[in-house]
């Protein structure tokens, strides 16, 4: 495991990291743990348990077009990485956020009528919108945590 740490530190110094790497928000102030912010950002977005909508690559890719961004079919964790190397100022963030947020929205508006379909389904739906929507709350905390001053804004 140690081994697999370094190895992963050593990756990171290599790629380009958050400016300032550090959270202090109190929504998601459990991000501090995480080594860069896409990693953080992965972990609350991407993880169905946590964000309460599972994520596909082809998501994904969509998500991209509707923020002004191409790109190809990889591996989920490699996709969000470009998603995020694409995300660098705050503009391009805004529309990765709102393309997100558009997709969740569906998400949960087919969640939505799957309870009204089959009431008895809402105990299992219920739990995965109330996920989505917290999950969505975050947005605005994430790009004051990460864009408060962006250095890339064009003047």
């Amino acid at each position: 495991m140690e081994d697999l740490r370094k190895e992963f530190e050593n990756f990171m110094m290599n790629e380009e990291a958050c400016v300032d790497g550090a959270c202090s928000a109190d929504e998601i102030a459990d991000l501090k743990d995480y080594p860069s912010y896409t990693e953080a950002l992965y972990a609350k977005l991407l993880a169905p348990h946590v964000s309460g909508i599972y994520i596909s690559r082809w998501d994904i890719k969509d998500i991209a077009m509707e923020a002004d961004e191409s790109m190809a079919i990889h591996p989920r964790k490699r996709m969000f990485e470009m998603l995020m190397k694409f995300a660098v100022t705050r503009k391009n963030m805004e529309a990765v956020l709102d393309a997100m947020r558009n997709h969740m929205e569906e998400k949960i508006a087919i969640y939505d009528e799957l309870q009204q379909t089959f009431p008895r389904s809402a105990e299992i739906f219920q739990p995965k919108i109330d996920k989505a929507r917290k999950t969505i709350s975050l947005f605005p905390a994430i790009l004051e945590e990460y864009f408060s001053e962006d250095p890339f804004t064009e003047a």
